[in-house]
């Protein structure tokens, strides 16, 4: 989800189903989610980090770069040529999505929820050797509430103001800004609407 505030080019709001289909591939995905918490890197390292080949990480590096996702970052010589993110965050929400866009964003949170699923069950088998600030702080929250459409709308703009101040302060491809002690923490929202009663 979409969280920088004023940076267009951190921030990128998605309506283009083929940008949406291009970003809706795990390989695409690990390579964005590795530019974002190492920097730039070239098509070798990240193939070397990820364990594919490196003709594989180049052709979905320029796949990523045809819609705009990642872009050339200088490098130390002519012969190195890393890569970097363009926009840190993404988010399809708000867009005024086709029938065709909308079918690509489904599959797209069908992946990221899925990957979610195995962050969390990865998370499950190392909670109990976590230190407990981060043992009793992360896991899943469940809360069923009767909201209005208007109410729902600004919860979620509650829930992400709390966030938009570490999004700012700490963009997720820029180490300078971590501070010591801090690890990655991904939060994935699955918000769902459900029918209204009696329509089942």
């Amino acid at each position: 989800m979409s969280l920088e505030s004023d940076d267009p080019r951190r921030r990128r709001l998605l309506d283009d189903p083929l940008a949406i289909r291009a970003m809706a591939h795990p390989v695409r995905l690990d390579l964005q989610a590795l530019l974002g918490k190492e920097g730039p890197l070239t098509a070798a390292d990240a193939a070397r980090r990820l364990g594919i080949s490196q003709a594989l990480a180049s052709h979905h590096l320029r796949q990523l770069a045809k819609y705009d996702f990642v872009e050339p970052a200088p490098g130390k010589d002519n012969r190195e040529r890393p890569w970097r993110l363009v926009s840190t965050s993404q988010s399809w929400r708000k867009a005024d999505l086709t029938p065709e866009a909308l079918a690509a964003a489904d599959i797209l949170e069908q992946l990221l929820a899925e990957r979610a699923l195995g962050d969390l069950a990865d998370w499950q088998q190392r909670r109990p050797q976590e230190d407990p600030v981060w043992r009793d702080n992360a896991g899943i929250g469940h809360t069923g509430i009767y909201l209005t459409g208007e109410e729902l709308a600004e919860l979620e703009e509650q829930i992400s103001a709390l966030l938009q101040r570490y999004v700012d302060e700490r963009p997720i491809d820029d180490k300078s800004t971590r501070p010591a002690g801090s690890r990655l923490v991904d939060i994935t929202r699955i918000v769902t609407v459900h029918p209204v009663e009696g329509d089942r």
